[in-house]
């Protein structure tokens, strides 16, 4: 009995840590994607301004580099390279054979699919723990009942003041669970809100982009 005891109070106490542990990696997860948001917002601001400003697409390549941080600003930079290295190697590499609409259609993509990542790292560790907090906190408690149920029994005793005080710190691990699930929920589906919508200004500005150097391939007739 004592050993069972001894290991129902280990469970316990490894699930309530174990909820603790992921309550510190939701908020840690809450801070650091807000930050992330808030920081590409002002950055895609930045650049936006700077780069529609531009007189043309030379113009626009040729803006100080400190405006080139942000996802919009890596795809457009990617998109200058790859004009620029087309331009030098072409027909002299697998890499640039094939129509240059779609060659620089695939590296805006590719650049895309990177920032879209980033911005979706995380995400599922979030979804992941609100979905199972609640479950961890359920066996704690369900646990922490059986371990009671058995204090109960050996004390011979069952009024109420003997009953209650063990159920209820069982039932704590419970809440504890959903108390951690709640805000791992609501961040998710926040987080995965703006995710899709900056993946659509960037799917926007990869469209631009495209039209703007077509049309001056077409211009200068490469």
């Amino acid at each position: 009995m004592p050993d069972q005891i001894v290991l129902a109070e280990m469970i316990i106490e490894g699930t309530r840590y174990t909820l603790y542990l992921f309550s510190i990696i939701t908020w840690t997860l809450i801070l650091y994607k807000s930050w992330q948001f808030i920081r590409n917002s002002a950055y895609n601001h930045r650049f936006n301004h700077a780069f529609w400003n531009a007189a043309d697409l030379v113009a626009a390549e040729q803006l100080p580099r400190n405006t080139y941080h942000g996802p919009q600003a890596r795809i457009a930079l990617q998109g200058f390279n790859w004009l620029r290295e087309s331009a030098q190697a072409a027909g002299k590499s697998l890499k640039y054979q094939g129509t240059p609409e779609a060659l620089l259609e695939h590296a805006l993509l590719v650049q895309m699919q990177q920032e879209q990542r980033s911005m979706e790292s995380g995400l599922t560790m979030l979804a992941s723990i609100g979905s199972t907090a609640p479950f961890v906190g359920l066996f704690g408690t369900v646990v922490g009942i059986m371990h009671a149920m058995h204090q109960i029994t050996a004390s011979g005793s069952s009024s109420l003041e003997v009953v209650a005080g063990p159920i209820g710190d069982a039932l704590i691990v419970t809440a504890v669970g959903i108390a951690v699930a709640v805000p791992a929920v609501l961040a998710y589906n926040f987080f995965l809100r703006r995710a899709k919508h900056q993946r659509a200004g960037l799917e926007n500005f990869v469209i631009s982009f495209m039209h703007i150097a077509c049309n001056r391939s077409q211009q200068t007739g490469t």
